[in-house]
């Protein structure tokens, strides 16, 4: 069984969706919508799909179930409104939105409309981030009691002027913390479970041009009492890496480098070298390190990164649509990383 899936947005992390679907097994990319015309109707024509002007009319003409948001952030809440509404399930490209107010409201009218609401979280799929919920799940780190989010990228001026939306608090609501550093957020929370309470600062050290921050720094207390730090920046030249690591009751200590260099520019760059487990001290466990970079870049050989991971949650959200099941990054997982992300930016 496949479920037809259409799109709201056109850009470049769309087109990754409409490539992603082209080899999910349960889904099918139907429609497109969005407000520009010309640019709604060539990708349209490029993936062979129906060019609509609303959502309502591709659940009406189009017969979608689902939809995928790619919208810039601010817009992500009115449009995943627009979706319950018109009856169809929601996958929304991270972050889910740009206030945990906008994040409640969805995740309620998700409830309200009886449909599922995810947010886009594609490094979970990484065999490196699944060996640590693995380890987290059999015990072997104990409690996950502190937590560390290191991001040393970079954006250039190009980067900023390819979208007029970009570099700006009311079209981007962001900079670095909202754009870049959610695939990490996500996977600290995952690792560490939901976030109590966030103290941070931002800054703009070297990108004049833009209105945003391009770093910041932040302390957290999560839930089951654990800690976390985090420093995330696009003002190095050239990117270095991004990393998240663990360190449990156990005192053991497990890690994953998300991303070598910058992060990759969806539709623009691919990925500088795969995703590896970069800190592992589980007794018995540690000489894998080598065994698994290995095996970890030899299958990243075989696939094209960029869609790949968003491929399999794709996948993973189909299937929770056609069993009823809870998809595997649920709107309320998708509100932890808004609670840090305001946090941050609020000091609440």
């Amino acid at each position: 069984m496949k479920i037809k899936i259409g799109l709201i947005g056109y850009g470049k992390v769309a087109g990754l969706h409409a490539r992603a679907l082209k080899d999910t097994p349960n889904a099918i990319l139907a429609a497109v919508a969005g407000r520009n015309d010309e640019r709604r109707d060539a990708f349209a024509r490029q993936w062979g799909v129906t060019s609509r002007k609303t959502v309502e009319e591709m659940v009406e003409k189009d017969g979608v179930e689902a939809v995928i948001i790619t919208t810039p952030h601010p817009q992500h809440h009115r449009d995943c409104l627009r979706a319950f509404a018109a009856g169809a399930h929601v996958l929304v490209e991270k972050p889910m939105a740009v206030s945990t107010a906008e994040g409640r409201e969805m995740i309620e009218a998700g409830k309200n409309a009886g449909k599922l609401l995810s947010v886009v979280s594609q490094r979970r799929w990484f065999p490196a981030s699944r060996r640590i919920r693995a380890a987290i799940d059999e015990g072997k780190t104990g409690t996950p009691a502190l937590a560390q989010v290191l991001i040393l990228g970079w954006r250039d001026q190009a980067y900023y002027e390819s979208d007029p939306w970009r570099g700006r608090w009311d079209t981007e609501g962001g900079g670095v913390c909202i754009n870049q550093a959610p695939h990490q957020f996500d996977l600290m929370s995952w690792f560490m479970g939901p976030v109590e309470e966030v103290r941070g600062f931002w800054a703009n050290v070297n990108h004049p041009y833009i209105e945003v921050e391009d770093s910041a720094v932040a302390s957290l207390r999560f839930k089951n009492g654990g800690l976390g730090s985090l420093l995330v920046s696009n003002s190095q030249n050239p990117g270095i890496h991004a990393k998240v690591h663990i360190h449990g009751t156990s005192g053991h200590s497990v890690g994953v480098q998300t991303d070598g260099g910058a992060m990759f520019i969806a539709g623009s760059t691919g990925m500088g070298e795969p995703p590896y487990n970069d800190l592992w001290t589980i007794p018995g466990e540690a000489d894998s390190l080598d065994i698994w970079r290995e095996e970890d870049a030899r299958f990243f050989r075989t696939i094209e990164p960029t869609w790949y991971f968003m491929g399999c949650q794709i996948e993973d959200f189909a299937d929770a649509v056609i069993t009823g099941r809870p998809p595997a990054v649920t709107g309320e997982e998708g509100l932890e990383t808004l609670k840090i992300i305001e946090g941050i930016y609020r000091r609440v």
